[in-house]
Parts: C-alpha cells; structure tokens; sequence
C-alpha cells in the first residue's frame, strides 16, 4: 500500500478523431430539429383564423424558434472552429470537395441570414418582438418601416424557399455518402 501511487481525481480520454465532438453533433440535431419546427410553425399558420389567439402564438412561436436557432449558430460555428471537423475517408476529391464546402457554408449562411431578415422584419413593421403567451414585448432600436419590413419579408420567404432544396440536397448527399459511397460522412455526426 505503501508504494501504491495516488490515483489522478481527472480521467483524460482522447479526442475521438471519428467523429465531431459531442457538442459539435449536439448542435446539429438540436438545430435540425429546431429548424424543422420553425418550417412546421409557419406553414401552419394557415389553418387558423387570421386574428385569434392560436395562430398569433404559432407565428409568434415561429420567430423565437428563429432567434434560439440565431443564437445556437454562434456557438456552432465557435465550436467548429475550436475543433476541426473529423476527416471523410476515404477523402472527398475536386468537384465532390467543393460542392460539400459551398453547400456547407450556404448551410451555415443559412443559419444567420435567415433567422436575421426574420428578426429585422419583425422589429421594422410591428416597432416591437412579442414573447408568446405574455403581453411583453421587446422594443425595437429604430423606428418602423412598413416598406423595408415588406423587402426583408420578401427575401425571408425566398430564402426559406430556397433553402428547402439546399437542406433537401443536405438529407440526400448524407443518404448518398452513407450508402452508396459508404464513407463515414454519416458516421461522423451520430
């Protein structure tokens, strides 16, 4: 007992090289989800009478999931730069390497763009951002404009639109890598 060395109170385990890090995945998923839910949210807006205290929760709910997935972003980005994603094996060569970079900087575009040109929309034509089921809301810095509310509008719907194909074209080049490449492109975000 006596020559026995002390036993270290911190377990150190190495960075798994396979895959991204635990957070890096946890933001995916958690952020997949959220945006499937803001989709969800706005598409349904429809099924409720214009006016009632339904749909106004379903939009207002639509733009705090945007702001949650706004600020999860930041941290995404901060987590990918402070750990280098994993490495495809075998490696992704020309065209099949730029397109996995384009579309993943227009992933992370995406991200920002989107929730930023709903936000600015909301604070120019209403002055304020309501909190669901309350009667706060959250003053604008500037003033209103209905015209400039209706441009970001606008380019939040065709960005929306857009980015149905780009997140599609994400679902596929992941079944895609997975089964018919059958690299660990999949492997490494589960």
């Amino acid at each position: 007992m006596k020559n026995q060395k002390p036993r270290s109170l911190t377990v150190s385990t190495p960075l798994n090289t396979e895959r991204f890090s635990y957070r890096a995945r946890w933001l995916h998923w958690v952020m997949a989800i959220l945006i499937v839910l803001a989709y969800g949210l706005i598409l349904s807006r429809s099924q409720f009478a214009r006016g009632t205290d339904l749909r106004t929760f379903v939009v207002q709910s639509h733009f705090w999931v945007g702001i949650v997935v706004l600020v999860m972003a930041f941290f995404r980005v901060a987590e990918r730069r402070r750990h280098s994603p994993p490495a495809i094996t075998p490696p992704l060569q020309g065209a099949l390497h730029l397109a996995a970079n384009l579309s993943h900087y227009a992933l992370y575009a995406f991200l920002f763009a989107q929730p930023l040109l709903g936000l600015f929309t909301v604070l120019l034509e209403r002055g304020a951002l309501p909190v669901p089921l309350t009667s706060l809301s959250i003053p604008a810095p500037f003033a209103i404009s209905k015209e400039t509310a209706e441009t970001l509008e606008h380019f939040h719907v065709l960005l929306g639109t857009i980015f149905y194909y780009v997140i599609g074209l994400h679902v596929v080049a992941a079944v895609w890598h997975h089964f018919v490449r059958k690299d660990n492109t999949v492997r490494r975000m589960v």
